[in-house]
């Protein structure tokens, strides 16, 4: 299964594009992002890109994210919950020994997100959306929208649809 346009309009709704690099909001300095928020050690302080390499980076990372979702879902998903599941992917990261992650917490146990997914429990599933937000951060207010769309969205409401009821919060 693929990433659709649902899953691709809640990330540039979120992620907005930046053609200059720069510092996570709620470090105030790394890791450093550019384009529609993607990481990685080749971007730093001062780093341009243009609007098609920033483009075909997110086409690249969320095709990352598609093969790790794909291989991590054990049970039937609909194409809806496929998106919601990589948006919230993309945005949060898989998860390693250093950082919670919506496939393998820091134990090396999934999340329950996860879980509950992989155990049929799909309204379960979509409630857990809303615990990954960051309490008393600056960014609080932005992940709790983000995290209500992308509960929409894995609910079967379209992007555009929960985009426009989250921003009414």
């Amino acid at each position: 299964m693929n990433a659709g346009p649902n899953c691709f309009e809640v990330i540039r709704e979120f992620e907005k594009c930046r053609l200059t690099s720069y510092a996570d909001p709620k470090t105030g300095g790394a890791p450093w992002a550019c384009g529609w928020g993607a990481c990685g050690p080749e971007i730093g302080p001062g780093v341009k890109w243009t609007q098609d390499r920033a483009d075909r980076r997110l086409l690249g990372d969320v095709a990352q994210r598609e093969l790790i979702a794909a291989h991590a879902i054990k049970v039937p998903v609909t194409q809806a919950q496929f998106d919601a599941v990589v948006s919230i992917l993309y945005n949060v990261g898989a998860g390693d020994p250093e950082r919670d992650g919506i496939i393998r917490l820091k134990s090396g146990q999934p999340s329950t997100l996860l879980r509950l997914l992989n155990a049929g429990d799909y309204d379960g599933c979509a409630d857990e959306f809303l615990r990954w937000v960051s309490p008393g951060s600056n960014v609080t207010n932005g992940l709790l929208r983000r995290r209500t769309v992308e509960q929409a969205v894995f609910r079967g409401v379209s992007a555009a649809d929960a985009i426009a009821i989250a921003f009414q919060i």
